[in-house]
């Protein structure tokens, strides 16, 4: 199933009930334009979640993330959540809901031999691996498949065969994606693999928390009490699994924003500064040389 349009949960006819139960019963895309949006928090299945243009922010285990341009969120199946679009401005909202049964043949494939698929090819296992529920940047790879998603299906429409084979590839996408979520759980400092998952899913709360809240100036203090971890161990586990520090991962993601605001608007270099969290502009233009060699209106300049 294909829409265009979210649903009103606040419209008294909305039956919560009959929409929720078709997300067991097939796939469904949402490809949407939306603003002032809000949906109560509710068990969802596998799903993914981008945006392209605009913000989106879900509400997962007390947390609040926001899903910005660039980014997707992972969402597991039996997964309680919220989401909400808070601006009048139009956000342009992606949302996939993968039926579990689909997910589980594809997921079979991707983990698997062509031994142990030949011996069993329609009786797979119905497990699905659970995911880090954690922003996760879009690298150019799942740009152009998702580019390539949307093209066709505003083009030919939901046709399910086509539609179901783009997903096939999407999934295979975040199965790579878990498996290097993996990797960087061994990089945690414990003994013991469940220590170091419960340490790891830790660090990415941290760590959605400075990219959802990076221009109202995290400090530290902050994101230890938000994580569930002191701040000496938040410093020293961030900086052995994400090669760098929380301050410096703070900077490198104001400094990215940065030069999105540079490259896509006209915005003075001042007005740029205060958005995205900086305390002055002198200090802004030095950081940004230095991470990208030139100064701000150079950098606009150029690109």
């Amino acid at each position: 199933m294909y829409f265009t349009s979210l649903p009103d949960h606040t419209n008294p006819s909305f039956d919560k009930q009959l929409h929720f139960s078709k997300f067991r019963q097939c796939n469904i895309i949402f490809n949407a334009l939306a603003s002032k949006s809000y949906c109560e928090e509710h068990v969802g299945c596998l799903s993914f979640k981008t945006v392209l243009s605009g913000e989106e922010w879900y509400g997962i285990n007390n947390q609040q993330k926001a899903v910005r341009p660039g980014q997707f969120l992972i969402l597991n199946d039996d997964q309680p959540y919220s989401s909400r679009i808070d601006t009048e401005d139009k956000v342009r909202s992606l949302s996939v809901f993968f039926r579990k049964e689909f997910a589980s043949d594809v997921f079979h494939d991707a983990l698997n031999n062509e031994e142990i698929l030949l011996d069993n090819p329609f009786h797979p296992g119905r497990t699905i691996p659970e995911f880090f529920q954690t922003l996760y940047d879009i690298d150019s790879t799942l740009q152009q498949q998702l580019m390539r998603f949307i093209s066709g299906m505003d083009t030919w429409g939901y046709q399910v065969d086509r539609v179901e084979e783009d997903l096939i590839f999407i999934l295979h996408y975040l199965i790579r994606t878990h498996q290097s979520e993996i990797r960087h759980v061994s990089r945690v400092s414990a003994v013991k693999l469940s220590t170091r998952k419960e340490i790891y899913k830790r660090l990415c709360i941290a760590k959605d928390l400075l990219h959802s809240t990076f221009m109202d100036k995290p400090d530290l203090i902050k994101v230890s009490n938000t994580s569930c971890l002191s701040v000496p161990q938040l410093v020293r586990q961030f900086r052995t699994v994400f090669q760098t520090t929380p301050y410096q991962y703070l900077t490198n993601i104001r400094l990215s924003q940065a030069a999105e605001l540079l490259k896509r608007t006209r915005m003075p270099v001042n007005e740029i500064t205060l958005e995205i969290g900086f305390e002055n502009t002198s200090a802004f233009c030095r950081a940004f040389k230095a991470q990208y060699g030139v100064a701000p209106l150079s950098f606009r300049a150029a690109n």
